[in-house]
């Protein structure tokens, strides 16, 4: 129990059962710990292999959040949160998310690559939907930060930060993804075509997997948007 592995397992266990959200603040350490049974400095290497992952996110003085860190302060994330449709989200990251893919095929690097293929890799191996979720969301921030523009990752982190704090309501009736996923082969298919350079298949690919994402989560967005 006391591994930092394990102890990382059981507090993602204690975000899972509690159903906190994203940019929810953790209980504090002291709290934490006495709910674990274990010591601040294992907590906080166990928190430290969470935040790795980007399923957490720590502020000194403020506490630990739920999710990878946003780029815009909590207020800010939690205004536009409440004033923003999630079908208007769907619409912006049609419009974004291609060019980011189409731009990522032209300017990443081998490194860039590596990181998307590795991203996709641990999505398909995910214990669990929220580690799934994390894996898959940097997926998006790499293919993002792969296009040396730092104007459009800024808008990809907004949008995602704003995306992320937004009850969808997918249920989900397995603990973790299936082996045969959709998304598994449609990450598949973005990542090679970025690593080939190919700047129209990779736009395409990635409104193809938008588009599947958002059939399950929200049909009447692709109805709109098709």
């Amino acid at each position: 129990m006391n591994a930092p592995t394990e102890l990382a397992q059981s507090v993602r266990d204690l975000i899972n059962n509690a159903g906190y959200r994203h940019n929810d603040r953790l209980p504090p350490e002291r709290e934490l710990c006495s709910k674990l049974g274990t010591t601040r400095n294992q907590l906080r290497r166990a928190l430290a292999e969470l935040e790795a992952q980007g399923l957490i996110w720590r502020h000194v003085g403020r506490g630990t959040f739920v999710g990878s860190r946003p780029v815009l302060n909590l207020t800010d994330v939690t205004y536009l949160g409440n004033q923003i449709k999630p079908e208007q989200v769907v619409s912006v990251r049609f419009t974004i998310e291609p060019q980011l893919s189409r731009l990522a095929a032209l300017h990443s690097t081998r490194s860039d690559r590596e990181q998307m293929r590795l991203c996709a890799d641990k999505c398909r191996t995910a214990e669990d939907w929220r580690t799934y979720e994390a894996w898959d969301n940097n997926l998006h921030y790499a293919i993002a930060r792969s296009t040396r523009n730092q104007l459009f990752l800024y808008f990809f982190e907004t949008l995602n930060s704003v995306r992320r704090s937004i009850v969808w309501g997918q249920p989900r009736e397995t603990l973790k993804p299936t082996e045969n996923y959709s998304s598994f082969s449609e990450h598949d298919v973005i990542v090679s075509a970025i690593a080939k350079g190919d700047c129209e298949l990779a736009a395409s690919a990635m409104v193809d997997h938008l588009k599947s994402v958002y059939s399950r989560v929200l049909p009447t967005s692709i109805q709109s948007d098709s």
